[in-house]
């Protein structure tokens, strides 16, 4: 047994597909805004590079569920996060810790299997592991004061969406 971590929950925790699937998504994320391009687009381009060359990692259905999402709803995600930077601006932020933000406050608003403590958990994690000395405590920072709303900004966009008529493309 000399061989397990002591903290096996953490351990076990940084293996798990979720996990993978965030962090992937967070690579996408910073990916695409460094290219200035779709980050859908970089999935789809990613997914069709992983069925044609084995040696490069298939994107996992959570990835593209986070990415598809945070890009489709990026107006209401950043526009929260913005709401909780005292002193900062979403542009100012260093732009992994944006992408880690972004996948957090999308699952906090969106991700109804995802309890608001994972999210956050799992986003502190990305910050230790992606990010600088500072920025797990300002990721859990802003995060915590996020997840103090994000029930009603839940229901307002769930209200938003059921008011808009249905497109027949």
């Amino acid at each position: 047994m000399a061989d397990q971590p002591a903290d096996k929950k953490s351990a076990y925790k940084k293996l798990g597909a979720r996990h993978k699937a965030r962090r992937r998504a967070v690579d996408l994320l910073f990916e695409a805004e460094a290219r200035d391009i779709d980050p859908s687009d970089l999935a789809d381009e990613r997914i069709e590079l992983a069925a044609r060359d084995q040696a490069v990692a298939p994107v996992h259905a959570y990835t593209r569920t986070l990415v598809d999402g945070i890009a489709e709803d990026l107006d209401r995600v950043d526009g929260t996060i913005e709401s909780y930077l005292q002193d900062w601006t979403l542009s100012r932020l260093p732009a992994v810790d944006r992408a880690i933000l972004r996948v957090a406050v999308w699952e906090l608003l969106y991700a109804t299997d995802v309890p608001p403590i994972v999210a956050v958990d799992e986003a502190v994690e990305l910050a230790k592991e992606l990010s600088t000395d500072d920025s797990p405590g300002f990721v859990n920072g802003v995060l915590g004061q996020v997840v103090l709303v994000a029930p009603q900004i839940r229901a307002a966009a769930s209200a938003t969406r059921a008011a808009e008529p249905e497109s027949d493309d």
